[in-house]
């Protein structure tokens, strides 16, 4: 019987960790344009959201109160503590829904798994998964699995939402303020973890952050009257809101330092921590972000880092900021507001070191 010492670490197993293991922005945009319409097929008048906004999940009306919320996500390991990724995944693939202003109602199980890892360490990640899911009230009731070289674990999920206060990528409007939920730097964590030499304070901080659903938030977005929200995964804080500024037809400007960060990440990134994930939304936001001269490389870096089960991204009115940033605050969540909408070109970000004054 193989003894917990004799088994190699699950981040071991992998190419990438967690969303830093997505297609490249890149890659995505000439798939889609490839495929074109060929993704939604006849266009349906109750289709609220589909596969042509490239938001985070699909929305098909069922009638005047209901809309019906319907999304995917999963990913190679992140932390070696099975039970942990199975907490992780299961809370980014919920955040879809809250990203849409959704309420989780039922999930299914998607599982790829060596043959040759015990069968009861795959018991743990769907332990996690089904104890987050609980949280949300959202229950996992079977689901799909593959033998697989490289483990994989995620949900699909179904939710429930009013179409007439959906929460959608292309709805930030000139003037409104972003609003910040979680802080950044689950990538370059995952990635000192991958490589074996994890500052376990830092880890533990990015589990907590990674496992805390998006509820509260959500909640918080629809109270205050907000229309345009993302989550913010593996295209990294920039990636996400350029997809929201260029859905909107609207340009944006970020301010570096009320960026907030997770304990130890600016250390991690600054010892090169940084994974293939991040790097390729560098690569791919170089034509679509002007940054400031000064901004510490550090800081740029964390920008794009690739996120697993980040906060939301939240574009708000600005005589709508107050109410919702104290009523997050009233939910235990601290947001940072990070920057504004301006008109401008579609999708274009400056990142400005300091703000005024």
């Amino acid at each position: 019987m193989t003894t917990a010492a004799e088994l190699p670490r699950l981040t071991t197993l992998s190419h990438g960790a967690g969303c830093a293991c997505k297609l490249p922005l890149a890659t995505l945009d000439r798939l889609m344009a490839s495929v074109g319409q060929g993704l939604g097929g006849a266009a349906d008048a109750n289709l609220l959201v589909g596969a042509a906004e490239g938001d985070d999940a699909a929305v098909l009306r069922l009638d005047d109160q209901r809309a019906l919320v319907l999304t995917t996500d999963f990913f190679t390991p992140i932390v070696d503590d099975a039970r942990d990724w199975g907490r992780i995944a299961a809370a980014n693939a919920l955040s879809d829904v809250y990203a849409m202003g959704g309420r989780p109602l039922i999930a299914l199980n998607l599982t790829a798994w060596p043959a040759d890892l015990p069968v009861e360490l795959l018991a743990e990640v769907l332990r996690g998964g089904a104890e987050v899911a609980a949280q949300a009230g959202c229950p996992v009731v079977g689901g799909h699995s593959i033998d697989d070289p490289e483990p994989k674990y995620g949900l699909a999920v179904v939710g429930l939402a009013d179409p007439d206060r959906l929460l959608t990528i292309a709805r930030a409007r000139a003037g409104d303020r972003l609003v910040l939920t979680k802080p950044l730097g689950t990538g370059v964590v995952a990635t000192a973890v991958k490589r074996g030499d994890p500052d376990p304070a830092a880890v533990a901080a990015a589990v907590a952050a990674m496992t805390t659903l998006n509820r509260d938030a959500a909640e918080a977005a629809l109270a205050a009257g907000v229309e345009a929200a993302t989550d913010v995964t593996g295209f990294g804080l920039l990636g996400h809101l350029h997809r929201m500024l260029r859905a909107s037809g609207v340009a944006g400007l970020l301010d570096a330092a009320r960026v907030p960060f997770l304990p130890g990440a600016a250390e991690l990134a600054g010892a090169g921590f940084v994974s293939g994930g991040t790097r390729n939304n560098q690569a791919y936001l170089r034509d679509h972000v002007e940054l400031e001269d000064g901004l510490p490389p550090v800081v740029a870096t964390l920008l794009h880092d690739a996120q697993t089960s980040g906060g939301l991204l939240l574009s708000v009115a600005p005589e709508r900021l107050g109410g919702l940033v104290g009523d997050l605050r009233d939910r235990g969540i601290e947001p940072a507001v990070v920057g504004r909408v301006l008109d401008g070109p579609a999708g274009r970000i400056g990142v400005r070191r300091l703000p005024p004054g």
